[in-house]
């Protein structure tokens, strides 16, 4: 049976591919996308017309409705859930980056949790002073393995205490997951936490580390290189990403939280290596130390997400970066 699901940041990396995939499947979607300058907002609307340009020769696109707005703005959002009943709400919307939250951190908490409240309560009906309960959607939260900071337990777990975050961007995620606990207390709000390790692929972000090293390559954009490229993230391909976050729309689970990753660490300069090979010319990047707010491993446990969440990734790291370089070569240099 189809369903009606809203998606914040719709018009974004992990959005415009969540939006695409539920499309795919026959549920109609409700996107909301502020479209900010955060990176060039021609990027996002590019995503867009992505998804219309595969879709709607075969009728799908016509179950898509996009709105511009801020999820901040209560009015946007209680005129959106007035509109609709939705049975899921994939909230991916917010300030991204953990260096940039250290520069502005009010900016980060206003989107990310403020928007985060007004996304709850709409959720539950409190937007007109009432609540309600004959039709919770189901609520799917995208945080991020920046949450478990500096943790000494490897691979990272779900149930670690997480009350350790080193920036902003990581504290301002934690405090919207355990707002999603309030609101599952109170309201028996059904609230899935999704902590995205390292995401990657087309339509990534320009601040993302794939791109920033083709641009520096192909542009000549100067890049940092961290410790040296001796940092192992878990290099996690948006289709896996989004198969879990489809995986929780479709599965209420009262609360919890589970990481979406690859469960495989790979080396920052071996990943960088891949890319080299594939672009066929060298990255001449900036060696620079590693950030009070950063950390040099990330490793994510997926042993509970394959178990409540059939969640199973793919691509490996080598196939997800040559899909990463041919969209690349087609939608950012034109060839």
């Amino acid at each position: 049976m189809s369903k009606t699901v809203l998606v914040t940041g719709a018009a974004g990396f992990i959005g415009s591919h969540t939006v695409e995939t539920l499309l795919k499947r026959g549920d109609r979607v409700v996107g909301i996308d502020n479209f900010n300058d955060y990176y060039d907002p021609k990027r996002k609307r590019a995503n867009i017309k992505e998804i219309e340009t595969k879709l709607a020769p075969a009728g799908l696109y016509d179950a898509f409705t996009l709105v511009e707005g801020d999820i901040r703005d209560r009015t946007v959002i209680q005129n959106i859930f007035q509109s609709h009943q939705f049975d899921g709400v994939v909230h991916l919307a917010a300030m991204a980056g953990v260096r940039v939250s250290i520069d502005d951190p009010g900016l980060y908490y206003d989107v990310n949790v403020t928007g985060t409240l007004n996304l709850l309560d709409a959720c539950v009906g409190r937007m007109d002073g009432t609540t309600h309960s004959d039709h919770l959607p189901n609520f799917v939260f995208a945080s991020t393995s920046s949450v478990y900071g500096n943790t000494q337990i490897v691979p990272f777990v779900p149930d670690d205490r997480c009350d350790r975050p080193l920036a902003p961007y990581a504290s301002s995620k934690r405090a919207s997951e355990m707002l999603g606990y309030s609101y599952h207390h109170l309201y028996k709000l059904n609230c899935t936490i999704l902590r995205f390790f390292t995401v990657y692929g087309p339509r990534g972000r320009p601040d993302m580390m794939a791109y920033k090293v083709l641009d520096n390559i192909f542009k000549g954009s100067e890049v940092p290189l961290y410790n040296g490229g001796n940092m192992h993230r878990d290099w996690t391909y948006v289709e896996d990403i989004v198969s879990g976050v489809v995986a929780a729309v479709d599965r209420p689970l009262g609360y919890d939280i589970f990481n979406i990753g690859r469960g495989e660490p790979v080396l920052l300069s071996d990943f960088v290596k891949g890319i080299e090979q594939l672009a066929g010319k060298p990255a001449h990047l900036t060696p620079t130390p590693m950030l009070e707010a950063d950390i040099s491993y990330t490793f994510a446990d997926i042993s509970k997400t394959r178990e409540h969440l059939g969640y199973n990734p793919k691509t490996s790291v080598p196939e997800g970066v040559e899909r990463f370089w041919q969209w690349y070569q087609q939608a950012i240099l034109g060839t």
